[in-house]
């Protein structure tokens, strides 16, 4: 008798902190969560077995173990990793949304394997070249989307044009705007002020506009200010951003942390404002959201910083259930073949 089809498949054998951690974050999804169900762990089942014991979630049913005996390291070369490892975990995983036996993976491992073997195994959706990464970044008030984050360093004018589609398809799953203004990064929002690619890139997305609600060039200040709810850019500036953005928000923790003990009156206007603080972190925690989804895939793919903790585990879970739960195949198939085709009338 066969297996029953599961829902997420989770590579337990990525993490830069083990799996002992990735199975804590299981654990803690599993107990806020009564309804989730249909997991499928993927690593090497002996150690697992001992992990969920330890985890007391071992015999409840709502997780089943899938044997792999090898291991994706973060140092190796993602092609060559693909060939040699081909009982890694990460690729068991992959396979299992190939085979219809899961809808969608999570995996804290190497970036670069994940986005080659999920490329390679599972494809892009009819009419998109290349997936994209989205994150999700706080502001004062809000989040934005921001893609891509680092899938596809050399990117075209026409994907632009496809991430910003998978970009509206995003912010309506995950934030729940029913039309996000689309807004493309460059140097300067004047027509004309920009490199080959921007130009090129704003030139398709204006013809796109029947199709996206593209607000038009927006500059670094403009990021932050809510004055897009989606902002594009190739994968190299976009990855060289979002690092950028997580090192200062380190950097400012630490300068604030320093120059609120220098003395006992800022200590105690600290405490005053400990609420503020509080709600601050909050806000501005990486691990709200735990992961980014790898978009326009025949499959979801979700992938969690490689040192993610229980919590983040928890929370990138979640992630991949609503992107389970809203892959819309078909209607971004419809939407890409109205784009390419005014695109090629350009």
């Amino acid at each position: 008798m066969s297996e029953p089809a599961g829902i997420l498949a989770i590579d337990a054998m990525g993490s830069d902190l083990g799996p002992s951690e990735v199975v804590h974050g299981l654990a803690l999804a599993l107990k806020k969560k009564p309804a989730l169900d249909g997991i499928l762990l993927v690593g090497q089942e002996p150690l697992l077995l001992s992990l969920l014991e330890a985890e007391k979630v071992k015999d409840n049913g709502r997780v089943r173990i899938v044997h792999a005996s090898e291991v994706i390291d973060m140092d190796d070369r993602p092609l060559q990793a693909i060939k040699q490892k081909k009982d890694a975990s990460m690729l068991r995983a992959i396979d299992l949304v190939k085979t219809g036996q899961a809808k969608g993976v999570l995996s804290c491992g190497n970036t670069g394997s994940l986005m080659a073997a999920g490329t390679l195994r599972l494809r892009p959706i009819e009419g998109f070249e290349r997936p994209a990464l989205a994150a999700i970044v706080p502001t004062e008030n809000g989040f934005f989307i921001l893609l891509d984050v680092g899938a596809n360093p050399n990117t075209t004018p026409k994907q632009m044009v496809h991430n910003a589609l998978l970009g509206k398809y995003y912010a309506q799953a995950v934030l729940g705007i029913e039309d996000p203004a689309i807004g493309l990064l460059t140097i300067g929002t004047e027509e004309g002020k920009g490199n080959e690619l921007s130009n090129k890139s704003h030139e398709y997305l204006k013809a796109a506009r029947g199709h996206i609600n593209y607000h038009g060039l927006i500059e670094g200040f403009h990021v932050f200010d809510r004055t897009v709810d989606v902002v594009i850019c190739d994968g190299f500036v976009g990855n060289i951003l979002l690092k950028t953005c997580e090192s200062l928000l380190i950097n400012v923790k630490h300068y604030l942390t320093h120059q609120l003990k220098k003395n006992w009156m800022r200590r105690m206007g600290a405490l005053l404002c400990l609420r503020a603080f509080r709600e601050m972190k909050q806000q501005f925690n990486p691990d709200r959201y735990g992961g980014v989804p790898l978009l326009g895939l025949q499959g979801t793919i979700i992938k969690a910083h490689g040192s993610s903790n229980a919590t983040a585990i928890q929370n990138a879970i979640d992630v991949g259930y609503n992107m389970i739960r809203e892959h819309k195949t078909s209607a971004l198939q419809d939407a890409v073949a109205k784009v390419n085709a005014g695109i090629e009338e350009l």
